[in-house]
């Protein structure tokens, strides 16, 4: 007998429908699966033979043909297991019910339990897209699944339970769809924690607000680990599209929590400085995500910048450039995401104390020039905010004033990026930091004198094409924190600030 049986398969980001053609018939006893099936998917076969055993099924002694259509896309991960154990049952007969609008996506265990898979949340959506209207996920990521609208959700334990599911036996209940609570307050450290530095915690709300990169660069113990810790308080609200987006790459790496299917705060990821590329941008056989997608809508906080490899580091300059990430193997190209806000941290020198106003830098001139030339002219280039922490102040540090709440300063932040998410409606645009070279004169506006203010910066400077769109960019979410539809020159001069620590500290002379 023959039957077919719809399923998901999973490349990167990328989920595609598979059809599970099983045909059963006389012949010599055996048990294949073509296709381009992985060593995991052909292993099913035993998976399949002990789980219908537990079940109480005989296993036909016949043929065993199975086909995983398309045939020309490589088929990878156990996935699969419960669309061939319904594609067996199916063929042999047990079960006769209509199951063509159904999509059954599972690891099926050896005693018949329906286990964990990753990436449940790209397939179900595309298996929705695709007109189904049913779906079968293991119980554990019934949850995840349930996010997607439009298509009925039923959460499977084991075999059994699908079994009688589908022969007039105990019905498998429809999962509720998950709808994620209001998020009112982030569990991070607060900004009124840190005293003093008004200068810098300016600058994060203007990087905050623009979805711009920064770097902080500064002395030991001048606070600009605890700055970049307290940043997603700080961070506007994610919208649903923001949240399905970065939840699909959490789903696919496995990262999804059970009681929270849907990512909501916006990701903070922080790798440490031994971390390599692989690491960094993804890969592996199959490539899987790496820190840049894994921060994708959220934050990626590189702590002690030049202590990173250097090669790892120019990885980075593509991607913030782009939005996304392409890694490329024998099996195929992935694209996944990579829109972030890079903030980085890092001393001046080795020892820490070059340009400090009362320590003295024990370091060479050639060291110096050394460590700071780990980041290169290109890298900096990206970085829209160069911010110089400076050590706190006694008056600081001893004041019983109460500094500003993370909760005072996100709320204007959100209202500049409502102000952006008008403004920028139908685009494609998300924020000040992503607005395109094409659109750079008809969202960033100057009057005269910041015009002629920029010109003569731009001479004397000797900026790039890059630095020019990224003073305006920083310059447009000033004038968005000023409530200004037009940039002037002082927002002009704020930005062009921020860009001027590099000559302090790069081009020096020996």
């Amino acid at each position: 007998m023959f039957s077919k049986i719809n399923t998901m398969g999973l490349f990167g980001l990328n989920a595609f429908s598979v059809d599970v053609e099983t045909d059963i018939r006389m012949g010599q006893p055996a048990f294949e699966i073509v296709g381009l099936p992985d060593t995991v998917v052909k292993e099913s076969r035993e998976r399949i033979k002990s789980a219908m055993l537990a079940g109480g099924i005989k296993f036909p002694n016949a043929r065993v043909m199975m086909n995983l259509a398309p045939a020309d896309t490589k088929k990878s991960g156990s996935v699969h297991d419960l669309a061939i154990f319904m594609g067996m049952l199916t063929a042999m007969g047990v079960i006769t019910a209509f199951t063509d609008d159904c999509c059954f996506i599972g690891e099926v265990s050896l005693n018949g339990n329906v286990r964990h898979v990753n990436g449940v949340l790209p397939m179900t959506l595309t298996a929705m897209k695709s007109g189904i209207k049913k779906i079968f996920v293991p119980l554990d990521n019934a949850f995840e699944a349930s996010v997607v609208d439009g298509i009925e959700v039923y959460g499977v334990k084991s075999i059994i339970e699908i079994i009688a599911h589908f022969t007039g036996g105990r019905q498998i209940k429809v999962s509720d769809r998950y709808v994620p609570p209001a998020v009112s307050e982030i569990n991070v450290p607060d900004f009124s924690d840190i005293k003093g530095q008004h200068s810098a915690k300016l600058a994060l709300e203007i990087a905050a607000s623009g979805g711009h990169n920064v770097l902080l660069i500064g002395s030991p113990g001048s606070g600009k680990s605890m700055l970049a810790k307290r940043l997603p308080g700080i961070l506007p609200l994610m919208t649903f599209e923001e949240s399905i987006e970065t939840t699909n790459i959490h789903s696919i790496s496995g990262l999804i929590e059970k009681d929270t299917p849907l990512v909501t705060v916006r990701p903070f990821r922080s790798p440490h400085h031994t971390i390599s590329a692989a690491g960094l941008a993804g890969g592996g056989t199959v490539p899987h995500p790496g820190e840049i997608s894994l921060a994708h809508n959220g934050t990626l906080f590189l702590d002690e910048l030049a202590e990173f490899d250097r090669r790892t580091l120019e990885i980075l300059r593509q991607p913030l450039e782009e939005q996304k990430v392409t890694i490329s193997r024998a099996s195929g190209s992935i694209t996944y995401p990579s829109s972030i806000m890079l903030v980085a941290a890092m001393n001046p020198c080795p020892c820490g104390f070059f340009g400090h106003p009362k320590k003295k830098c024990i370091c060479s001139h050639k060291q110096v020039s050394n460590y700071l030339s780990k980041i290169s002219g290109p890298l900096l280039d990206r970085l829209d905010l160069h911010v110089e922490v400076a050590p706190v102040e006694f008056s600081h540090l001893s004041s019983t004033k109460k500094e500003e709440s993370s909760a005072s300063i996100r709320k204007r932040i959100q209202a500049a990026r409502e102000i952006q998410t008008e403004r920028f409606r139908g685009t494609g645009i998300t924020c000040n930091a992503r607005i395109t070279s094409s659109k750079l004169h008809e969202f960033c506006p100057l009057d005269n004198e910041a015009n002629s203010f920029l010109c003569g910066v731009f001479d004397v400077m000797g900026l790039s094409a890059r630095a020019y769109d990224r003073i305006l960019k920083v310059s447009r979410t000033i004038a968005d924190l000023d409530g200004s539809e037009v940039i002037k020159k002082r927002h002009i001069s704020q930005a062009v600030q921020y860009r001027s620590l590099d000559r302090k500290y790069w081009n020096q002379e020996g």
